[in-house]
């Protein structure tokens, strides 16, 4: 194959993917939003803290539940929308997401805490003497 060829090639594929960072669903071959979640114990009080990054999301489109030792966040960032964009590069991850986090321990819901600042979601889930029944939401609180 000629150099020349070799450049035309090369050329079109550029072309190609510079076309596919237009259509956000194929940008970086995601496969949605799934947040980041970080969860650790403490001993005084006896809880779980579960912390999720949750930047550019609305709080009002957040859920939580908690069901069965398992916590469960659902809701969604929306892509943002300016007459006429067209995108150079697209890496930010948009969409529904949902994050199921095992807890390990039973706890009491109804003394659970959430609040939400500058884009991170902290849930507080004091551990339970004894098991709870049934599913129960949390609402978020935010800050700021």
């Amino acid at each position: 194959m000629a150099r020349r060829d070799i450049d035309r090639l090369q050329g079109e594929i550029e072309e190609l993917f510079a076309d596919l960072w237009q259509v956000p669903r194929f940008s970086g071959l995601r496969h949605g939003f799934a947040p980041a979640v970080d969860c650790f114990a403490t001993n005084d009080p006896n809880q779980l803290v579960v912390v999720v990054e949750l930047a550019g999301v609305d709080p009002a489109s957040i859920e939580i539940r908690v069901a069965e030792q398992t916590l469960t966040i659902s809701g969604q960032r929306a892509r943002p929308r300016v007459d006429g964009q067209v995108y150079q590069q697209a890496e930010i991850a948009y969409g529904r997401f949902e994050r199921r986090i095992p807890l390990g321990h039973d706890i009491a819901p109804a003394s659970a805490s959430a609040a939400y600042e500058a884009g991170m979601l902290r849930i507080t889930l004091p551990v339970a003497k004894r098991a709870s029944r049934g599913a129960v939401a949390i609402v978020v609180r935010r800050i700021g």
